[in-house]
């Protein structure tokens, strides 16, 4: 069989099936705003519990892209935060094509609405995208495409990733990639397909640039492996798909040749993340593990095997496994012109199993000393930017065409199989995300009364300065920049940028002094003695910042824990002063 029959590149014109293709495009929405529920209960107030700060940086992004595509400011490099050096979005997680479609959203009604409407349609555009690439292009039947693509859209890192990550629940891209590479070998349409692809390509590095590396790791794997077994009609669609990669190549190139200038040589760039690949990478026990926000986690049988709860890229539980493989052995039993595909796959799963494992095999939390593949390729450019945990998240897809497959192959009637997939998949059911109140964006910002005290672009220095764990300055200046106040800058923010060990990137800046001090008081309500040697280097922070006032609001959001407020308003005043009482704010002018 060739790979046209057996991946179904081309596979015959589908009879429209409209009303199977809704029935599974409720699904999907359905259960995708069962996921986001809790954020559409309060769009303007509520956020994730587990990681509302990067929640806080997407909204920061979506607005900031809405401001600078109207204001005709660059996308990709901005001085508003970490003054007076700015921030390099490119290296950043940018989402610039969603910032550009949603502007309009963002500017009319906010960007925590932009925010909750992005992760919804991303979980259900994965789970229906998945369905179409199965059904239409892979050539299995509809109820088979609805449970490999609903696995897809909704397998547990997904889910996981759903708590505030617009960039990895954007899984949307990959069955849509997928598909455009597969029809690059079309005879006569090569330059087409190239140019659709480059375009696909260049729109899917702005959104998650790490998904597509991944992605073109896995295509590379499969195809690779699948052409050793295929190896006369690789040879004869080579010439057709060189071409539409080149173009492809091409395409992409100059659509992203400034945002790839940015990322390797721009200005607060960096090379490497300073994430330990050990921690960050999968434990082996997680394979076998249930994730935390499922059924089978509400009836206790979650773990800590993640590094923290946005993290759960594998999880399968070990019922799955054992129907994968085998569903994995009814298929090459039964289906003997599919094994080069079946091959692909299973190789393709390994690789990715093996890699997310890291540099070094972890096991129910111990990092042990038995060294792995990961070690020699997580230096690598491009690797040593990446968690290795997140390569588990291609094997998710794998499972999911397999039982595709299976559904499609089963033998019937029979009890066996539907009880089987029963146990498999209903522990893995989703549950909604947990949520929690917002500190509201304090008066003094929302009704524009700073701009009486700061001049159009300078800088506010919020106490305690923003960071990743403490995100009200960018929550601030996002309400400034889509309603129409104009601009003010802040100090430091949550962001990616230089300073780590060996050059490789940070969160944040360096801090400076008063703002590791006021840090720490943030964390622990513990004032300490405030010196002169501690207000001279204040001051000199303001200096550097050019910061013309200092705010403290009633409410301080703390990602991870209470930010103590109090204890902030007794630090700032032995370091400034006396502050003034402005509306619902305690501000200090910088002298």
């Amino acid at each position: 069989m060739t790979l046209t029959e057996t991946v179904a590149a081309e596979a015959e014109p589908v009879p429209a099936r409209r009303r199977p293709d809704l029935i599974v495009a409720g699904l999907c929405l359905g259960l995708a705003v069962l996921v986001t529920g809790g954020l559409w209960a309060d769009p303007n107030h509520r956020a994730i519990k587990v990681n509302s700060s990067d929640q806080a940086f997407f909204e920061w992004l979506l607005s900031y892209g809405a401001h600078a595509i109207t204001h005709a400011e660059n996308p990709l490099f901005t001085h508003l935060l970490n003054v007076p050096d700015g921030v390099n979005l490119a290296v950043n997680t940018s989402i610039t094509v969603y910032a550009v479609l949603f502007a309009p959203l963002t500017l009319i009604a906010g960007p925590q609405w932009s925010f909750v409407v992005i992760l919804t349609l991303n979980l259900a555009a994965t789970g229906f995208g998945w369905y179409l690439l199965l059904s239409r292009r892979f050539g299995v039947g509809t109820l088979a495409a609805a449970v490999g693509g609903v696995f897809c859209g909704f397998a547990p890192g997904m889910v996981s990733h759903a708590n505030a990550h617009l960039n990895w629940t954007a899984g949307w891209l990959v069955p849509l990639i997928v598909w455009r590479v597969f029809m690059l070998r079309e005879p006569g349409r090569w330059l087409r397909n190239g140019l659709i692809l480059g375009a696909l390509v260049a729109a899917a590095f702005s959104i998650a640039a790490e998904g597509l590396f991944f992605t073109a790791l896995a295509c590379g794997v499969f195809l690779g492996t699948w052409a050793l077994s295929r190896r006369d009609e690789a040879r004869a669609a080579l010439p057709t798909f060189v071409r539409g990669l080149a173009v492809t190549a091409g395409v992409a190139f100059a659509l992203l040749s400034y945002p790839l200038w940015l990322h390797f040589f721009g200005p607060q760039r960096f090379h490497g993340t300073g994430f330990d690949p050990r921690v960050h990478a999968e434990d082996l026990a997680a394979y076998g593990a249930f994730p935390d926000r499922s059924l089978a986690g509400i009836a206790g049988l979650r773990t800590s095997l993640a590094p923290n709860p946005t993290e759960e890229n594998s999880f399968f539980g070990v019922p799955l496994l054992v129907l994968t493989v085998m569903c994995f052995v009814l298929l090459w039993r039964t289906a003997p012109a599919r094994r080069a595909t079946l091959r692909a796959l299973a190789v393709t799963a390994g690789v990715f199993a093996v890699l997310s494992l890291g540099p070094q095999l972890k096991v129910f939390g111990e990092i042990t000393e038995i060294l792995l593949p990961y070690k020699v390729v997580g230096s690598l450019p491009i690797f040593n930017a990446a968690l290795p945990a997140r390569l588990a998240l291609v094997v998710a897809p794998v499972i999911g065409v397999l039982l595709a497959y299976a559904v499609d192959a089963l033998p019937r009637p029979s009890r066996l199989w539907p009880a089987a997939f029963a146990v498999a998949l209903l522990p893995l059911v989703p549950i909604p995300l947990t949520t929690v109140e917002y500190e509201p964006v304090p008066r003094f910002i929302t009704s524009g009364a700073w701009r009486e005290y700061v001049s159009e672009g300078g800088v506010i220095a919020p106490v305690p300065p923003t960071s990743d764990v403490l995100p009200d300055g960018q929550r601030w200046q996002a309400y400034a920049l889509t309603h129409g106040q104009g601009e003010f800058a802040i100090p430091a923010g949550f962001f990616l940028g230089p300073g780590g060990p060996d050059g490789k990137g940070r969160i944040g800046p360096v801090p400076r002094p008063s703002a590791e001090l006021l840090f720490e008081v943030a964390r622990t309500g513990v004032v300490p003695p405030i010196t002169d040697a501690d207000r001279a280097a204040a001051r000199d922070d303001l200096r550097y910042w050019d910061a013309e006032v200092v705010v403290l609001a009633d409410r301080v959001h703390g990602a991870k824990w209470p930010a103590h407020p109090e204890a902030l308003l007794r630090a700032t005043t032995e370091l400034l002063g006396p502050p003034e009482r402005v509306d619902d704010v305690w501000l200090w002018r910088a002298p």
